[in-house]
């Protein structure tokens, strides 16, 4: 199991890293001003960050309580990832529509575009913390 500190690390490089590249990609792709962008986008990372230490958290318990390991293989990566970005998707579908002042079916079309690229993003960067940082002990590995 992640210390912590380690569980804080990842959850806040994830978010930083995910900004600095959601941000203006979100402008170019939606014709949006880059500060409107970057306020849905830091909301949307904030409680991203508060749901990641939680949903990593209960994740890697639920893992370790029905496979004796946290180690993830390919298919729960993909769950994992999915299960994330689905609750996610739920919680900013509102404050998007509010905030830009636009349909909740465009809200939805946007929440969607955002979470498809999360969804890309924290596969590859959950496999690479993984390898850059292996789990502590005998479960630890490199995929």
């Amino acid at each position: 199991m992640r210390t912590t500190l380690d569980r804080m690390r990842h959850a806040v490089s994830f978010e930083l890293i995910g900004l600095l590249l959601v941000t203006p990609l979100g402008s170019l792709v939606f014709g949006m001003p880059v500060h409107d962008i970057g306020v849905v986008a830091i909301v949307g990372a904030t409680i991203a960050t508060l749901w990641n230490y939680l949903f990593n958290l209960l994740f890697d318990h639920a893992l370790l309580r029905i496979t004796g390991t946290a180690r993830k293989s390919l298919s729960l990566r993909i769950a994992h990832a999915t299960l994330f970005e689905a609750g996610l998707l739920a919680v900013l579908l509102p404050f998007i529509a509010w905030y830009l002042g636009i349909s909740l079916v465009q809200a939805f079309v946007m929440d969607l575009s955002f979470a498809l690229f999360y969804l890309a993003y924290a596969f590859a960067f959950n496999w690479a913390y993984d390898v850059i940082f292996p789990l502590p002990g005998p479960g630890r590995h490199r995929d």
